[in-house]
């Protein structure tokens, strides 16, 4: 006689499953979402192998053949001294990439533990800390980043530097808006009670809970830090010549747009491209992050 042997139960899932199945189900649902990924995918992918990407030397001259327009032997045309075009544009993206990244990382990592630190301190050192967040808000942005670039020097790191201290005061304010909502749970009072430090409570408790909203913003910010990067080259702040960055390839090629038009045209596209691919992807990272949202961009 034979016996069937029980089957084990199959444990149902968890509601986090639950939400992260519900997030690549969004995900599948925004074409924009998706476009985004591989538009940075591509340029991620361009960044890292631009060396061997490049046909050319980017900082070769060959005056013989300075401002041809765009051929099989040049496909972006070459600039005023005859550099190719399309291995500036491909090693360029190194610096305007890399760029934005480092800005979100340097002002988002500081910006949030600031907030953070902020939010659990209270009292006079949350109201210095917000005084000084405020005042550097009141400034418009694109101003400051100007003044500071300029006081700094023009260069590519101190162009860099600039933005990332302007963005530090919207994580600062996002992420003590965040403490104030976390530090009310009762984890948070329990491991108070049990004598944590405030940097375990930050480390461990507070900043993990408040990722999410922060991770949104960083999305989003990327394409506007590659922008500002562009825009201080574009004015003589950012990366200096010989360097191939986006912005300063701009800027020498207005001088010719009306007679050479494919100078300042490819990088840029390449700047509005980078931007949108960001943005589009930053967009749907809030939907996915954001448990009422619905998909706004697909």
């Amino acid at each position: 006689m034979m016996t069937t042997q029980p089957q084990p139960a199959i444990a149902p899932p968890t509601p986090a499953t639950l939400a992260w199945k519900r997030r690549f189900w969004l995900l599948r649902k925004s074409p924009l979402t998706l476009l985004g990924a591989a538009i940075i995918l591509l340029i991620i992918g361009m960044m890292l192998f631009s060396p061997w990407l490049a046909p050319q030397d980017p900082n070769a001259i060959d005056l013989t053949a300075r401002l041809q327009p765009p051929s099989a032997a040049h496909w972006f045309g070459t600039d005023e001294v005859g550099r190719d075009l399309f291995s500036r544009v491909i090693i360029g993206s190194q610096q305007s990439v890399a760029a934005g990244l480092a800005v979100v990382f340097l002002s988002g990592t500081i910006g949030s533990l600031l907030g953070c630190l902020s939010g659990v301190l209270g009292g006079r050192s949350d109201a210095l800390i917000m005084r000084l967040m405020d005042i550097m808000l009141s400034i418009p942005s694109l101003v400051l980043t100007m003044a500071l670039a300029a006081a700094l020097g023009p260069s590519l790191f101190n162009a860099m530097l600039a933005i990332a201290i302007v963005r530090i005061p919207f994580y600062v304010r996002l992420a003590r808006g965040q403490t104030l909502i976390v530090r009310q749970h009762s984890f948070v009072e329990a491991s108070r009670t049990f004598g944590a430090s405030r940097w375990h409570l930050i480390s461990w408790h507070i900043l993990r809970n408040a990722l999410p909203p922060l991770v949104v913003q960083a999305s989003l910010d990327i394409g506007s830090a590659i922008l500002m990067a562009a825009t201080l080259g574009f004015i003589g702040l950012g990366a200096q010549q010989p360097t191939a960055e986006w912005g300063a390839m701009v800027a020498n090629g207005r001088n010719y747009v009306l007679d050479h038009w494919w100078y300042c045209t490819f990088p840029g596209a390449a700047i509005l491209i980078t931007a949108v691919g960001f943005n589009l992807f930053g967009d749907g990272i809030q939907d996915l992050l954001d448990p009422k949202s619905g998909g706004r961009n697909g």
